[in-house]
């Protein structure tokens, strides 16, 4: 198993750079910011377009079935098109969920006022927000008390400063994920960790470095190392991967998935599948992943 593993690495590696090639900047593009605007309205509808008219009681807006006229009061949101949002005069929604993959954090940051919640397997509830463009906090809860349990109730935090790239091209962050037990007299454990991504937030490859530790016990001696991506693959879907390689001294065990996020409008939901690598393992085992996030402003 040992041998096993940089060609893992490598294989991981070149895998989700080609998929991130395979749609390349061609595939989405760009218009001008200061003349293609996204109107929502009311009743769920999202227009796409050039603002002709922006009166008191109504806009009107030229789209690709011709000149609309909507009345203002049923305007829920108006704003400028991101650049690199357009393919085939289609709009893309903005991947909702772009700071993390499936769980593990990205370089990207919730920008300032952004939220989201998160639910996995039911059980795994986390929300985080975004107090600047640099600085996002969550917290988490496995909410057993719903079972009659009264003590040793799983909790966590998730502080994590981010900073992108001047061009736009990738992104840097830095945190923590620190956890305990609710009513049990025992140590925290967590990891602190840095990440840096390559890419935006719609198509991306991720490496980190973190480190083990124990509130009482301190750090591990060994890191633990992650390789990860993202890249969209239609309007409503992206590919996505996260892979750890953990250090034990002279052995690395690890774990490596791959799925796919659907995006809707005000979610993201997140399925595939989990194999744990481990030395000496002859039965491989996939654990299933299945999670939704809901962002919030």
């Amino acid at each position: 198993m040992s041998r096993l593993f940089p060609t893992v690495f490598r294989s991981l590696f070149l895998a989700l750079v080609w998929m991130i090639g395979m749609t390349g900047t061609d595939a989405l593009a760009q218009t001008p910011k200061d003349t293609i605007w996204v109107i929502e309205t009311t009743d769920g509808n999202t227009y796409t377009g050039e603002i002709l008219e922006l009166g008191s009681t109504h806009v009107r807006i030229r789209t690709d079935i011709g000149e609309l006229s909507l009345l203002r009061e049923s305007v829920k949101s108006m704003k400028r098109l991101d650049t690199g949002m357009m393919k085939n005069g289609e709009y893309w929604p903005e991947n909702p969920h772009a700071s993390r993959h499936f769980w593990g954090p990205s370089g990207y940051g919730l920008r300032k006022g952004e939220g989201y919640y998160q639910n996995t397997w039911i059980l795994f509830n986390q929300a985080s927000y975004a107090f600047s463009d640099h600085f996002t906090i969550g917290a988490g809860i496995i909410p057993i008390f719903f079972f009659g349990v009264s003590s040793g109730i799983p909790v966590w935090v998730t502080p994590k400063f981010s900073f992108a790239y001047p061009n736009g091209k990738g992104s840097v962050g830095a945190g923590t994920i620190l956890g305990g037990l609710i009513g049990e007299d025992t140590e925290g454990i967590g990891i602190l960790y840095g990440v840096n991504t390559f890419g935006t937030r719609e198509r991306q490859i991720t490496i980190g470095l973190g480190y083990g530790y124990g509130t009482e016990s301190g750090f591990s001696d060994y890191p633990t190392f992650s390789l990860s991506g993202m890249t969209r693959t239609g309007r409503k879907w992206a590919f996505v991967s996260e892979n750890y390689f953990i250090s034990t001294g002279d052995e690395f065990a690890g774990m490596i998935s791959a799925g796919a996020r659907y995006m809707g409008s005000h979610l993201a939901i997140d399925f595939g599948g989990f194999i744990p690598l481990f030395p000496d393992m002859d039965v491989v085992v996939m654990l299933p992943w299945l999670s939704i996030a809901v962002p919030f402003k």
